[in-house]
């Protein structure tokens, strides 16, 4: 085996996704997914600490942006339009590699132990919107509200457009759900 190889940590997902996929997610060893991507299981945990995170890898990227967006968004932007704002950017990123993401839900959906996994994830994400919209100067509890709601918008949107290969974009998904949730709120 080559001691370098190019896309090794996207290899391994594909490989990991493919298995999990063929033979079920307990079903499949680190060993396994290294040899299917060519790889050593060295490799493999160069990239990964177990193989959960393969299919968990990019949430401190989406956190980060979301984060970002919050930061970033108008001085005068309500606290729910930020937050539409940095779940449709979390959208678009997902959405970049669509195949992946929706191999990945189908193996999360398919387990119980990755489903408690995922909804630690997500309560990860809402505690850092909550506090980059702090930073912004939303009281509370408006910011941990406001961050729940609209990462409970991405949860849902996301297993939304997971399901369907023939739905619209992701973020066409996100802007649709929280329409409704403002429409929901509105009429409260």
């Amino acid at each position: 085996m080559a001691r370098w190889e190019p896309n090794a940590r996207e290899r391994l997902q594909r490989s990991a996704l493919e298995l999990f996929g063929e033979r079920g997610y307990e079903q499949t060893t680190v060993e396994d997914i290294a040899s299917r991507a060519g790889l050593t299981k060295r490799t493999f945990f160069r990239h990964f600490a177990d193989k959960r995170e393969v299919l968990f890898d990019r949430t401190d990227e989406l956190v980060d942006l979301m984060a970002t967006t919050i930061a970033e968004a108008p001085a005068d932007a309500a606290p729910i339009d930020a937050i539409a704002a940095a779940a449709e950017a979390a959208a678009a990123l997902i959405e970049e590699r669509s195949d992946l993401s929706r191999a990945r839900q189908r193996v999360i959906a398919a387990s119980t132990e990755l489903r408690e996994r995922e909804l630690v994830k997500f309560a990860s994400m809402a505690d850092r919107v909550h506090a980059a919209l702090s930073e912004r100067g939303v009281p509370e509890p408006d910011a941990e509200l406001v961050a729940e709601a609209g990462i409970t918008v991405l949860r849902v949107a996301y297993e939304r457009w997971s399901g369907d290969d023939d739905g619209p974009p992701l973020p066409e998904v996100v802007r649709s759900a929280m329409a409704t949730l403002r429409g929901v709120a509105a009429s409260a």
